[in-house]
């Protein structure tokens, strides 16, 4: 996972004409959740992949073109379902509030 700036994540180094990026930040009553997961599933609910967030709550995935679930997991909360679409050429920015 890339280091977060104060602000989000940098987008330096990532050629955003030719990646759909899904990233954003997973946050609890408007502060931060370091060391919860976060899962990619397509549009079957089929896992793909997963990342642990950030001290900063943060998380970045490079998916396909389309419509994938991010389901949050953290210590204290019950698991977070959210849709989005990545679109290559753009940046999906996510935030989820447990």
């Amino acid at each position: 996972m890339c280091g977060a700036t104060a602000g989000g994540l940098s987008l330096d180094g990532v050629n955003v004409a030719k990646e759909a990026v899904i990233q954003g930040q997973v946050t609890r009553e408007g502060e931060p959740v370091g060391n919860a997961y976060v899962r990619l599933l397509d549009r079957t609910g089929e896992f793909t992949a997963e990342v642990p967030t950030s001290a900063t709550g943060h998380f970045r995935f490079f998916a396909n073109d389309g419509e994938w679930t991010l389901r949050t997991l953290a210590p204290k909360a019950e698991p977070t379902d959210r849709k989005v679409v990545a679109q290559t050429g753009s940046v999906a920015e996510v935030t989820i509030t447990l």
